[in-house]
C-alpha cells in the first residue's frame, strides 16, 4: 500500500518505443471514456512568469475511472528559448494516485509520455478523419522539434503511409533533421522547404510549433485534413472556414487557442462539429467539401493512461527504481 516508484526517462523511453500500437489503442480508448464521463479533467492551470512571457508550467490534474482507476497531475514546462541551446522545450513530470487511499504510488519523466500520448492523439485524428487512408498523398509537417518526430513516428505505427513527406520550419537544421529521420525510419521521400506555402499545399498538414499567435491566413481546400497540434497556428477565419474536431470542446475553446479566437470573433460555437471520440464512436461524421482542421487542447486523462500503462510495463519488467520509507508515517497512531 506504502510504495513509491521512480519511473526514469530511459525506462519510459524503452516502454514506449517498442509499444507504440498499444498506446494508440490506449489513447483512444480513453477518449471514449473522457466521452462517456468515466474521467474527471478539470482545467488546466497555467503558471507565467511576466519576465518570460513565452514560458510557462502547466498543472494537468485528472482522474481516469474504467479499468485504470488512478488520479494524478502532470506538471509540464514549457520554455521556447531552451532550444537555442539545443535543449528540449520541455521538460515534465506526472505523479499517480491510488485512487482508493490517495495516497502516491509513482512519479514518472513525463515528458516522454507527453510526446507519445499527443503524437497518439494526432495518429488517432489522423487514421480516423481519413479513413480512405493516405497512399497517393502527402503528409506536411511544420515544425521540426521533439513532438514532429513522435508525431511522424506514430503516424507510421498506425499505418498512415503518404507517397511523401515535406517539412517547414524556420529553422532549416531542425527540418533537414526530421526530414532525415523520416527518410532513414520510414524510408521514403522526405525533403525540407523554407517555404510555408509548399507545405500548406500537402494533403494532411500538421502543425508542431511553438508559435504564440497566428499566421496562417489562407483557407484550407476541401478534401485537406489538418493536424492543429501547437494550437495557435492558424487564424480565426481559417478555423471558420472549415470543420472542426476537438478533443474536449470545453477545454479547448480557452488560451487564446485558434478555436478559442474562432469563438471570440463569433461569439458562438456553430463552427464546431464535435469531438474526435464522437468520430470514433459514429455519432459526428465529416463531410467532403470541406477541410478538415482537429484540435486538441491536451487532456490530463491520456497522461494517467499512457503512464498506467508505463507503470505497469516498468514493474513487470524490474525497471522502477522503489523508494523505501517514502512516506513519514504510514499509521495514525
Amino acid at each position: 500500500m506504502f510504495d513509491f516508484d521512480v519511473v526514469a526517462g530511459e525506462t519510459v523511453r524503452e516502454v514506449l518505443s517498442g509499444k507504440r500500437a498499444e498506446v494508440l489503442g490506449i489513447v483512444s480508448r480513453a477518449y471514449r471514456s473522457h466521452e462517456a464521463g468515466e474521467t474527471v479533467n478539470p482545467d488546466s492551470y497555467f503558471l507565467r512568469f511576466p519576465e518570460k512571457p513565452d514560458s510557462r508550467i502547466i498543472a494537468l490534474p485528472a482522474y481516469l475511472g474504467a479499468d485504470v482507476r488512478l488520479a494524478g497531475i502532470k506538471w509540464i514546462a514549457s520554455f521556447p528559448r531552451n532550444t537555442q541551446a539545443g535543449m528540449p522545450r520541455a521538460s515534465a513530470v506526472l505523479l499517480l494516485n491510488d485512487y482508493e487511499t490517495g495516497y502516491p504510488v509513482a512519479c514518472l519523466e513525463a515528458a516522454t509520455i507527453s510526446a507519445a500520448r499527443t503524437a497518439a492523439s494526432a495518429a488517432v485524428a489522423a487514421t480516423t478523419l481519413r479513413p480512405g487512408g493516405f497512399a497517393g498523398t502527402r503528409i506536411a509537417v511544420v515544425g521540426g522539434g521533439v513532438i514532429a518526430r513522435n508525431i511522424c513516428d506514430y503516424l507510421q505505427a498506425a499505418g498512415c503511409a503518404p507517397d511523401a513527406y515535406v517539412v517547414h520550419d524556420l529553422h532549416e537544421e531542425s527540418g533537414q533533421a526530421l526530414a532525415g529521420h523520416l527518410r532513414a525510419t520510414q524510408e521514403r521521400p522526405a525533403s525540407f522547404t523554407a517555404d510555408l506555402g509548399t507545405a500548406l499545399e500537402a494533403e494532411t498538414v500538421v502543425f508542431a510549433t511553438t508559435a504564440l499567435e497566428p499566421y496562417v491566413t489562407a483557407p484550407f481546400k476541401p478534401g485537406q485534413l489538418v493536424l492543429n497540434i501547437s494550437l495557435r497556428d492558424l487564424a480565426p477565419e481559417v478555423v471558420l472556414g472549415a470543420q472542426n474536431i476537438l478533443d474536449d470542446i470545453d477545454h479547448c475553446l480557452k488560451a487564446n487557442t485558434s478555436p478559442h479566437l474562432a469563438e471570440q470573433l463569433t461569439g458562438s460555437r456553430d463552427f464546431v462539429t464535435g469531438t474526435l471520440a464522437g468520430v470514433l464512436n459514429g455519432q459526428v461524421a465529416v463531410a467532403e467539401d470541406r477541410p478538415v482542421i482537429f484540435s486538441p487542447f491536451g487532456l490530463g486523462v491520456l497522461d494517467l493512461a499512457v503512464g498506467a500503462f508505463v507503470l505497469e510495463q516498468a514493474r513487470a519488467a524490474g525497471s522502477t527504481l522503489a523508494v523505501p520509507n517514502f512516506f513519514g508515517e504510514t499509521r495514525r497512531w
